[in-house]
């Protein structure tokens, strides 16, 4: 009877899902710290410093003050005024605040967005290399994630060429596009964003633009969708320039004619998102001269890499436009990206993120190097990884 119930209880087809290799990285990490290892952590795309003051105190406030019930579902109106507020002061856009819709970070944005506007079975466009959990939550959904392969000639983004030659073999529903780019940490400047926009729609293609990176750029301004289009879907998050990983809290731009789907969606997957991280995320716009100070210390760990790391032996990369991430080719040393990261870890205590958890066909020439930590870490990595390297 027992082993019968066991037979029952089987994990259903989408749940197959191959899991995000970063976190596999990270408990591989923990364990070696419980050794009594110091490990230098380049893996996880998380900021090394918490969130702004403002919000700290402003979430003090209302743990005394507030009995933090549910909110609307959509988001706390002030918060929702002040990201659409946020867009006027960036980018000179006048957003709607009935557009925008608050969730518990970029992850629920993006299951919402897939929610409210595909069906199961539509093909779904992403870079390769790109955000593993896009072709994951897609598969998980029924939908197909179409892999469209980048190159140096297209500085690693999808152009509407590429875009339209995909479509024409097969059509699709939509595409994702993010710049700045995880893994990679290249944009794509407002003149070819602006071409893939415009071709997609024109082809009758959904957009949905992931910012969660915006605010971190270094070569030029990361530039948004909604310059060019009010029919696109737009994606952000506290997580990366505000440095708010683990208060769960992102948000969304969505069409006037999305509001009302993904309001339902969330009424009745999450009834509203944490109170408490609402109230922090509003006051956090206030603290922009400390974020600014943050990021400038990501510039000054990205020029530690770029010119320590080639020193060290590693002296390939894609271009490193933004986020805090490099994307570094490591072919010279092995064509086993993931075996390449688990000999780094145990031998030269640096934790990376090997591609081919971002692009399952060429990823295993790649390791991706996230430089969200402190200046001295940086330096640190650098001269593990070349003494390591030297004996490798």
């Amino acid at each position: 009877m027992l082993e019968r119930a066991r037979q029952l209880i089987q994990p259903s087809a989408r749940g197959n899902v191959p899991p995000f290799m970063v976190m596999d990285v990270v408990a591989a990490a923990a364990r070696l710290e419980t050794q009594g290892r110091r490990i230098i952590h380049m893996e996880v795309g998380q900021p090394a410093v918490g969130a702004p003051p403002s919000a700290i105190a402003a979430a003090r406030a209302a743990l005394s003050t507030s009995a933090l019930g549910y909110t609307e579902t959509l988001g706390m109106a002030p918060l929702r005024q002040r990201i659409a507020r946020a867009y006027a002061e960036w980018h000179g856009l006048d957003i709607d605040p009935d557009r925008v819709v608050v969730t518990t970070g970029s992850s629920a944005a993006f299951m919402l967005a897939f929610l409210a506007a595909f069906e199961a079975g539509d093909r779904v466009a992403i870079a390769l290399p790109g955000y593993p959990p896009y072709r994951h939550i897609l598969s998980a959904l029924g939908c197909e994630p179409v892999g469209i392969a980048t190159t140096a000639a297209t500085r690693w983004a999808i152009t509407g060429e590429t875009l339209l030659e995909a479509h024409r073999a097969q059509p699709l529903k939509a595409v994702i596009l993010a710049s700045p780019a995880n893994p990679t940490g290249t944009m794509m400047d407002a003149a070819v964003l602006e071409n893939v926009i415009r071709g997609a729609e024109d082809a009758g293609i959904i957009v949905i633009s992931d910012e969660i990176y915006h605010g971190l750029d270094y070569a030029f301004r990361a530039e948004c969708a909604a310059r060019f289009s009010s029919r696109a879907i737009i994606v952000n998050s506290f997580s990366k320039y505000f440095c708010m990983t683990g208060w769960r809290i992102g948000w969304m731009i969505v069409p006037e004619s999305l509001v009302r789907a993904v309001e339902r969606l969330q009424q009745n997957l999450a009834i509203s998102v944490p109170t408490l991280a609402q109230i922090a995320a509003t006051a956090a716009f206030d603290d922009r001269a400390k974020l600014e100070n943050v990021r400038r210390g990501y510039e000054e760990n990205r020029r530690i890499l770029l010119e320590g790391l080639p020193q060290a032996g590693l002296t390939s990369f894609l271009p490193a436009d933004g986020a805090f991430y490099l994307y570094a080719d490591v072919s010279r040393f092995s064509s086993d990206s993931f075996a390449f990261a688990k000999r780094m870890l145990e031998e030269a205590g640096v934790a990376a993120t090997p591609g081919v958890d971002f692009d399952p066909a060429r990823g295993q020439n790649f390791l991706r190097l996230c430089y969200a930590g402190s200046g001295e870490e940086m330096h640190e990595a650098v001269r593990r990884i070349g003494d390591w390297l030297r004996k490798f």
